[in-house]
């Protein structure tokens, strides 16, 4: 449906193409949605009638309306290049917006671009961090990079997905691990869960091509010092100095933790490396109910 809507020159926000951003939602006011097209929304839309117009290969007519009101005002808190290619934005959203630490929203700029971003910043935060990776090509990314300003005006959607802390189990051991900004939600469910009071061992993994790519080192290395049962392990393909160890990130966690049975894992970053990473983990003994992931799937260059 996607597909046929921007064929006939009706534009409405999309990005990943494959069910997991949900920026291309959409609700039928009349007709019958085909299960598969509302595939991870809360039941709550489901029951309205919303859908993902990249997933729906409709059987009969439907008749479509956008998904307005569902959108929240916000605006651009500050932008803070924390490397060449990755930016920290921070948004301040003009209602009371509730989420959960690990989850991502959709941003939407005026002329209604739409990209999903996982959220780093804790729900008692006075703005939403995000953290972007600069594409070669992406024009939400370069415009956040080389035009967008303080107090522009945004809306956002959301939240969504399932990768967050969750109490309950205090003691079970952590293991948290990603690429690239797929640190944003790791370190968000980290500082949640130590904020809740979490008090068996958690050990994030973050991995990346060179050291300049470890970005928030500082920042982790700080929360390391402040508790005991936080460690920040930093491995890169090429060039490690300063203890920092060079590999796989997949490698070095198994050296460092051959069985994990009982633990809970949370993967995050390059669908490819998220798949490598699950399999990894699950193998090691994390149960398939005790891993959550969320692959960063870039939106397809037009």
């Amino acid at each position: 449906m996607l597909d046929a809507l921007l064929r006939h020159g009706i534009e409405i926000p999309h990005s990943c193409r494959v069910g997991a951003c949900q920026s291309c939602l959409v609700r039928a006011s009349t007709g019958a949605v085909p299960a598969t097209a509302q595939t991870g929304l809360k039941s709550t839309l489901v029951e309205q009638g919303y859908f993902l117009a990249c997933l729906c290969r409709p059987d009969d007519d439907l008749t479509l309306e956008p998904a307005e009101g569902l959108e929240a005002p916000a605006a651009i808190a500050s932008l803070e290049q924390l490397t060449p290619t990755v930016l920290r934005l921070r948004l301040r959203a003009g209602v009371p917006f509730a989420y959960r630490a690990g989850q991502y929203i959709t941003l939407q700029r005026p002329d209604g671009l739409a990209r999903s971003y996982s959220l780093a910043s804790l729900p008692e935060d006075d703005t939403l961090e995000l953290h972007i990776r600069r594409a070669p090509q992406g024009r939400m990314s370069n415009w956040l990079f080389e035009d967008a300003r303080e107090n522009t005006p945004v809306t956002i959607r959301g939240p969504a997905g399932n990768c967050f802390y969750t109490t309950g189990s205090a003691l079970q051991p952590l293991l948290l691990a990603g690429t690239g900004t797929g640190l944003a939600p790791l370190a968000g469910i980290a500082r949640d869960a130590l904020r809740h009071g979490h008090q068996g061992p958690i050990h994030l993994y973050h991995g990346a091509l060179r050291p300049e790519g470890l970005y928030l080192a500082g920042e982790l290395n700080r929360l390391a010092s402040a508790h005991t049962n936080f460690t920040y392990h930093p491995v890169v393909l090429e060039g490690g100095l300063n203890g920092t160890r060079t590999g796989e990130l997949h490698q070095a966690i198994a050296t460092d933790h051959p069985k994990l049975t009982g633990w809970r894992g949370f993967v995050c970053g390059d669908p490819a490396i998220v798949a490598l990473l699950r399999k990894k983990l699950f193998l090691a003994g994390i149960a398939s109910r005790e891993l959550f992931a969320d692959a960063f799937i870039e939106a397809p260059v037009p």
